[in-house]
């Protein structure tokens, strides 16, 4: 009989993977503001490119290099389409940058923390050393802090999760101008900031702006990504990805979706208007609600009562998202649901805090 002893690389045995969000059923009554998911539909004409999907379609591979949708979206962008590379969501792309330009102690990956714990599990993989940077007050980017660690990839979501807050272009530069390594810039929350660095790819050949349609285009589902860089910083890339990294039936709804900006800003206005409404709610019941710019909030409930709200609320079957790790451990990110699941979660934190 085989017993497990030392399957794994020593790295891999001793990681933590990285754990998302709780997933309950479909259909199983749950209101689920723990994944920053869109509370709307795809665009009618998605799911009307979803209705003419083929046989033939199916039967071949997919493009190897989605030329079509990236093609879309470098018209939609204003970049050429041999500046855009297409993933498996966004997170293949951060992969892709992680697997090519990061290697131990000598190539390591620096971010700012808090943020998207994905980095940190990416780098235990490869594995690379990290340089983690605590944000500065009131989320200040420690710009000269990560200037300093030379890194061979820095990563900055802006905006950035969990704290919902926007990096000021101008460090974003600084850091572009100064770093020799890889300037990777986390866009996944951008279609509800107002905000895109896209101008520092066309100025700089090691930035890298990474999207996603999951967020803004309600397409958490199909896993679909994309990331704009100049051609010689996506050559890599492009070496060492899946021969065919995104299927035939994400590229055809993606690009679909990608044709509709109307519909896409659209309902992200409205998660934008329910988002202000809900901090306004929170705030009159003593939590503390940092600025977001995203499709959630940040919050701390008054008298220390995170972990106690969000055992609470999942017994009510409403998830939202505690992170038991310093700094965090006090707070809970909401996702913003509509106005009518956001006035659900309302209620129930009232009743919970009046008990």
């Amino acid at each position: 009989m085989t017993t497990q002893t030392n399957w794994f690389r020593p790295d891999v045995a001793a990681m933590q993977g990285y754990e998302p969000g709780e997933w309950p059923p479909l259909n199983a009554g749950v209101l689920k503001l723990n994944s920053n998911e869109n509370p709307y539909p795809p665009s009618p004409k998605v799911m009307a490119a979803l209705a003419e999907i083929s046989g033939e379609l199916l039967r071949r591979y997919p493009d190897p290099r989605a030329q079509d949708f990236c093609q879309v979206v470098g018209k939609t962008l204003d970049v050429p389409t041999d500046w855009v590379i297409a993933g498996n969501g966004s997170d293949d792309l951060l992969t892709l940058l992680v697997r090519s330009c990061a290697a131990g102690h000598h190539r390591p990956l620096a971010y700012p923390t808090p943020t998207y714990v994905l980095y940190r599990t990416l780098a235990a993989i490869q594995p690379a050393s990290t340089i983690e940077i605590p944000y500065g007050p009131n989320w200040q980017l420690p710009v000269q802090k990560l200037l300093a660690a030379q890194a061979a990839v820095t990563l900055i979501a802006s905006p950035n999760s969990p704290s919902g807050h926007i990096v000021p272009l101008a460090d974003l530069r600084l850091l572009a101008q100064g770093l020799s390594g890889v300037l990777a810039i986390d866009e996944a929350y951008v279609d509800f900031a107002g905000q895109t660095a896209l101008d520092l790819v066309r100025a700089f050949p090691n930035v890298i702006v990474l999207r996603t349609l999951s967020k803004g285009y309600a397409l958490a589902g199909l896993r679909l990504g994309f990331g704009c860089a100049q051609p010689a910083l996506l050559k890599g890339l492009l070496k060492i990805k899946d021969s065919y990294n995104v299927d035939a039936i994400a590229l055809r709804l993606g690009t679909a979706a990608i044709l509709d900006q109307a519909y896409k800003d659209a309902i992200t206005q409205k998660v934008v208007s329910a988002r202000e409404q809900l901090s306004a709610e929170l705030q009159t019941m003593a939590f503390r609600v940092w600025p977001s710019h995203t499709n959630f909030l940040l919050v701390q409930p008054p008298h220390d009562t995170a972990q106690f709200l969000y055992k609470s609320l999942k017994a009510q079957q409403i998830m939202i998202r505690y992170f038991n790790e310093p700094a965090l451990d006090n707070k809970l990110r909401i996702t913003v649901g509509t106005s009518e699941q956001n006035a659900r979660l309302v209620s129930a934190i009232k009743q919970l805090l009046s008990a």
